[in-house]
């Protein structure tokens, strides 16, 4: 059966298939056009089949909050090659899945958002999928603010919170909020606070610290003759750990002589509110 050069336009257009894959689509389905579209999206099942082994270790973050400020989503969307991370669709997908979570009150991947991702997949006929999906709602004197790294590898979403209204009404608010968001896409944080960490995870800490002390000859001397000082030591090198791998004791970013807190302090001071950061969220593609 002969098919005509607008059909075969409208079906890549639809399918995003190579012209010679939709003519000889419409040519086995006599034309149909729904059928053809069927008949390639089947082979490129096909094809999505075969690949589902390779590794998904590319990919973006995506980060979207909603209009009212009331809720974010943070998405990462997974694929084998960089190259189809550039991709306008790929792109394009992860925008509509972080706007269909917030939409929809979606906390997690499911059965529709995957959907999506497989739509995608067989057009490009490469392996993705859906690796996070994490969401965070603001309340009353919260504001959540977003910062995506490079070609987003790396998105984060924090919220922070204020004890006066309209704390973060003013632009000069806002950048402060995401200088927050972009220090913690750099620093990369283990937890907001100390007071945030599972105690096993503490307790193996200074286990360590304690094992490699006393296996140090000067240590363990002083460890019989003063275990005060001793102790103290040990308190120091685990306190200096958690200045590390916690967001309010970390060395804030624009003045690593102040911590975090100290920052947040002193921008509170000065539009007279008391500023904390409550809650965040940090992807990294691969991680």
């Amino acid at each position: 059966m002969a098919v005509t050069a607008e059909e075969v336009r409208r079906l890549r257009e639809k399918t995003g298939a190579g012209m010679m894959e939709c003519k000889n689509a419409l040519v086995s389905t006599n034309g149909d056009m729904a059928a053809a579209e069927k008949f390639l999206k089947e082979k490129g099942l096909a094809a999505l089949e075969k690949r589902s082994g390779r590794a998904t270790n590319e990919g973006k973050v995506f980060t979207k909050i909603k209009a009212d400020g009331s809720a974010a989503a943070v998405v990462e969307l997974a694929s084998e090659t960089d190259f189809v991370a550039r991709n306008p669709d790929f792109i394009a997908l992860g925008d509509t899945i972080a706007e269909r979570a917030l939409e929809k009150g979606y906390t997690e991947p499911n059965e529709e958002l995957s959907s999506l991702v497989t739509d995608l997949a067989t057009k490009i006929r490469e392996n993705m999928s859906l690796k996070r999906l994490k969401t965070l709602k603001a309340g009353a004197g919260e504001y959540l603010a977003q910062y995506i790294h490079g070609d987003g590898n790396i998105g984060v979403v924090v919220k922070l919170g204020a004890d006066k209204p309209g704390a973060f009404a003013g632009q000069e608010a806002k950048d402060f909020a995401f200088t927050i968001a972009l220090h913690i896409a750099a620093f990369n944080p283990l937890a907001l606070s100390r007071e945030k960490l599972d105690p096993a995870y503490l307790k193996e800490q200074e286990d360590i610290f304690r094992a490699q002390m006393e296996g140090d000859e000067k240590f363990a001397r002083l460890k019989e003759a003063k275990p005060e000082q001793f102790n103290s030591i040990l308190k120091g090198k685990l306190n200096k750990l958690l200045s590390e791998i916690c967001l309010l004791e970390q060395g804030y970013v624009k003045d690593e002589k102040i911590s975090v807190s100290k920052a947040l302090e002193e921008w509170g001071k000065k539009i007279g509110a008391k500023i904390s950061v409550t809650d965040y969220v940090y992807f990294k593609v691969g991680q």
